[in-house]
């Protein structure tokens, strides 16, 4: 099976600033792999060089065992869908979905079954004559997946296709576009800033923090284990609740009210920062003094928000709580639930 692909040691720089500090990555045929981060972090850089529209300062890149690092876009055998979709406005749909196949030359009978085929598997075989300007955006969303899979790449990559849709219609192509992969078992790097895009959507996942990758994992063991404070910072809805504590001997205590058992003992006193999933918070009768700042209903859950000192903490319930905005509490959690980070280095200790 076709598909595979390596990153190694892959440094961009635009005159004196490095986009990207030595990446190092390796994708597996068939793989629905997500580059995770926050803009800016050099994720959107990394998929182009893959795709050969960026030429990199240092490093290889590496498809089917074959170094195309200095190969063209054309050469490579990729496909990519860009967020804009990027279809032609006076062609029909049918000619945009072809166009790949007329630039190579194939005979248009071939091309007519291909376009027809490609359009079926993205549901829009019923909107061949029209133009882009006549779609809807979920439409033109599809018509450039179709474009992407009419001739059968053996990778395809995607930049934040989903971002112009809105929420209802977000959620409903992420279910068509996971089965649709599925369907072609065609390795896929897809780009997005949404983490939770990237947990729904992935095999694996590749988070970026500042031009370099700081996790690879499946999306459950980088929700479980952050293994830095900015990935358990930036995974989670809300994001994990951090705490400066500190680990002396076999306790870490945190703001002189709650003491937890270490994972193991220090010889000498060690500063660190606590992480807790708001899942794992609780309003109980001992813990960090708080007030209930807000308390926001979901419906199926509710979301509240508390002032502690000077940190302000999140607690998710999947029911309603018994505070109400403006309470004085108690906030706590279960000492396994704690994620203890090195205060210095910021690394999962």
């Amino acid at each position: 099976m076709q598909g595979s692909v390596r990153l190694e040691g892959i440094v961009k720089r635009h005159g004196e600033t490095t986009v990207l500090h030595g990446v190092d990555l390796a994708i597996a045929p068939g793989e629905f792999f997500v580059l995770l981060g926050p803009s800016g972090s050099g994720k959107t850089t990394t998929l182009r060089i893959l795709a050969g529209l960026e030429e990199v300062s240092a490093g290889k890149v590496v498809i089917d065992g074959a170094d195309v690092t200095a190969q063209e876009p054309g050469q490579r055998d990729v496909a990519m869908v860009f967020q804009s979709y990027a279809l032609y406005p006076h062609m029909t749909v049918a000619q945009n979905i072809g166009f790949p196949l007329r630039m190579v030359g194939t005979d248009a009978k071939a091309i007519e079954q291909a376009v027809a085929d490609a359009a079926a598997k993205v549901g829009i075989g019923h909107l061949l004559t029209r133009t882009p300007g006549q779609l809807s955006g979920g439409q033109q969303q599809r018509c450039a997946l179709a474009r992407a899979i009419v001739r059968k790449p053996r990778l395809f990559l995607l930049d934040e296709p989903l971002s112009n849709l809105d929420a209802k219609l977000r959620l409903q192509t992420r279910l068509e576009l996971h089965t649709l992969q599925r369907a072609l078992a065609a390795t896929t790097v897809y780009v997005t800033h949404d983490q939770e895009e990237a947990m729904t959507l992935a095999d694996r996942i590749a988070v970026f923090m500042d031009g370099r990758i700081v996790q690879v994992g499946t999306p459950r063991d980088v929700f479980a284990r952050p293994q830095t404070v900015d990935v358990a910072a930036f995974i989670g809805t809300p994001p994990m609740n951090l705490l400066p504590g500190t680990w002396e001997g076999g306790t870490i205590t945190i703001d002189g009210h709650i003491a937890i058992p270490a994972p193991s003992t220090t010889p000498s006193r060690r500063e660190v920062t606590v992480g807790v999933r708001p899942g794992d918070m609780r309003i109980a009768d001992t813990g960090l003094p708080a007030r209930v700042e807000r308390v926001e209903d979901l419906g199926d859950s509710a979301i509240v928000s508390f002032a502690a000192g000077e940190h302000l903490l999140k607690q998710k319930s999947d029911r309603l709580p018994l505070a109400q905005e403006g309470d004085r509490v108690h906030v706590s959690f279960a000492p396994d639930a704690a994620h203890v980070f090195d205060r210095q280095t910021g690394m999962r200790l």
